[in-house]
């Protein structure tokens, strides 16, 4: 590495150090990052910069790269050298040291200003930090020396921006855009935002111009089907199709069809994964996705096909013991659903495998094997050791052993005493038993510490609108949780709820009907019927009663609902 360096420092440090004995250095097994040759200036090197490189060039040797970098780091400002600042740029990135990284960048885009790796090196730095704005130079730099300027990525974490951010970067991009007519990157990022604002013909123009210049740029394929399926086209996919029919290896932009087919037509989402598979035989995520695929079409034996040959190529092994679990319960194979949960190791599907054996314990009069079950698992994961007490609560209550539910997370409190998980937990079983003084405490306990928990704001606001007549306290509680999460359903209904209570029918309509747009859940249904049944439209109610039902004839909500008010046939009256 760095022969020329190695050439100029040499004589200097033999110089300096005539008497000291030769380092010991040893080839590294493993390469570090690339070795490329630092070009430095026939020019003397500073003396105080002579011991420190070659520092680094020996750790760089013994993979002591942390050394390393601290070397460089400390001698490329004092060197000015291309070559030096853009090796110090890649050993920081191959060490993931980010700060470090765009230091070192920006220094070499000082000095080589219209080096395209140094620009697009800085502007990736600049987004991953969330200096979205500031990135926007150094990609108009690549494009003007001639690079792939990487427009879009202009564009990652958009939505987290302000109003005005947002605004400035849309100025920042239409300006480019005058600079870069033709650029199919920066029309594509005309069109991303667009899609962003909601303006979906705005975003089909800047598509049409792309597609003028490139006919097959993918992203821009795959942004137009989007569009035209929330258009409701009836072939939001022929531009793709065409690029296939064209180049039908092209299996990167396959995988991409097949996984927008998933939300349009599932049979042909599956025909694609399987043109896949059968080149990519051992490709583990495309088993696993037509394994997920057939058992949302409702054939089993081919999902269980798919997931055995996970099992087999030892590949994805957790996940295809989880859904061959999830088989075996929909077929009625309890016994041997419990066998394939109980083979998943710890990881994303660790505890809800585990919860489901303590439900298929439950539901089959096991309740003290369940209890084993959890008390095992406490042992063996003291990390889980909250979440599996919330867990088996949750199983507890839904089946109807309240007692035992209160009993365990008052054990599971006793350890965690500000679970805010476990303290919301008790409350609802608190409300179930009519305990409203431990649900309120625990829901105030909570909101001492979190008084911007939406979730709990709202259930106290519900549960003192739905069971006491504090109804103003209850609006100002649910008001708080509508302000932090405006969309949410469940707030929408509350609020629509409490308003109803306080004889406002008006307005208590509007929310109810928001929440049910966006969740037409029983209980929803429940309220928004009774509000408008009162309210003298028993015709629209009966509707809404009737459709609920038929989506779930037991619900108890609803059932009570409908005794209360004294409906006895969901028929409409004359």
């Amino acid at each position: 590495m760095f022969p020329r360096l190695l050439t100029l420092l040499t004589p200097l440090l033999l110089a300096a150090c005539a008497t000291a004995p030769a380092p010991v250095v040893e080839q590294a097994a493993v390469e570090p990052p690339e070795q490329e040759e630092v070009v430095v200036p026939e020019r003397a090197l500073p003396a105080q910069s002579v011991y420190p490189l070659l520092l680094a060039e020996f750790a760089l040797r013994r993979r002591e790269y942390g050394v390393a970098l601290n070397q460089y780091m400390s001698q490329a400002p004092e060197l000015r050298d291309a070559g030096v600042s853009a090796h110090t740029t890649h050993l920081a990135q191959f060490m993931r040291r980010e700060p470090e990284s765009l230091e070192a960048a920006l220094l070499w885009v000082e000095l080589e200003p219209e080096n395209v790796e140094a620009n697009n090196t800085v502007a990736t730095l600049l987004v991953r930090r969330g200096k979205t704005i500031e990135a926007v130079p150094y990609v108009a730099a690549v494009a003007r020396a001639g690079g792939d300027a990487k427009f879009p990525i202009l564009l990652s974490g958009f939505r987290r921006l302000s109003p005005k951010q947002q605004s400035a970067l849309v100025g920042r991009i239409n300006e480019l855009a005058v600079e870069f007519p033709d650029n199919s990157a920066l029309l594509l990022t005309q069109a991303l935002v667009h899609e962003e604002l909601g303006q979906p013909e705005q975003a089909m123009d800047k598509l049409d111009q792309l597609f003028a210049i490139d006919p097959y740029q993918q992203q821009a394929m795959l942004l137009e089907a989007k569009l035209l399926l929330a258009k409701g086209d009836r072939k939001p996919f022929r531009r793709i199709e065409d690029a296939l029919e064209a180049n039908p290896e092209d299996n990167r932009l396959r995988l991409q069809y097949a996984r927008l087919l998933t939300q349009d037509d599932i049979d042909a989402a599956r025909t694609q994964f399987e043109i896949l598979s059968e080149s990519s035989p051992r490709d583990s995520d495309l088993l696993y996705s037509l394994a997920i695929i057939n058992r949302e079409m409702g054939d089993n034996a081919a999902a269980r096909n798919y997931l055995q040959q996970l099992i087999e190529l030892g590949e994805r092994a957790d996940d295809a013991y989880y859904y061959l679990g999830r088989i075996e319960e929909e077929d009625g194979n309890p016994t041997r659903a419990m066998e394939y949960y109980a083979r998943v190791g710890p990881g994303r599907d660790y505890l809800s495998a585990n919860g489901r054996i303590g439900r298929i314990l439950i539901e089959q009069g096991q309740l003290p094997q369940s209890q084993s079950h959890f008390a095992s698992l406490r042992a063996a994961n003291p990390d889980d050791r909250e979440q599996l007490y919330a867990i088996e609560s949750e199983l507890l209550s839904t089946a109807g052993h309240l007692d035992n539910s209160l009993a365990l997370l008052n054990l599971g409190l006793a350890e965690f005493p500000d679970s805010s998980t476990l303290r919301y937990s008790r409350s609802m079983v608190g409300e179930q038993q009519d305990d409203l003084a431990l649900m309120e405490s625990d829901l105030r306990y909570i909101l001492e510490r979190e008084p911007d928990n939406a979730t709990a704001l709202n259930a106290l606001g519900y549960t003192l609108a739905n069971r006491t007549t504090r109804y103003d306290e209850a609006y100002e509680l649910i008001k708080q949780a509508l302000a932090l999460q405006p969309e949410e359903p469940a707030i929408l209904d509350s609020m629509g709820w409490v308003l109803y209570r306080r004889g406002d029918y008006e307005e208590a309509l509007i929310f109810l009907n928001r929440a049910f747009e966006r969740f037409p859940d029983p209980e929803v249904a429940a309220h928004l019927g009774e509000v408008l049944w009162i309210s003298g439209d028993t015709k629209a109610a009966l509707a809404i009663w009737r459709a609920a039902l038929d989506d779930d004839p037991e619900h108890k909500i609803l059932l009570s609902t409908l005794e209360r008010l004294g409906v006895t046939a969901l028929q409409d009256t004359p």
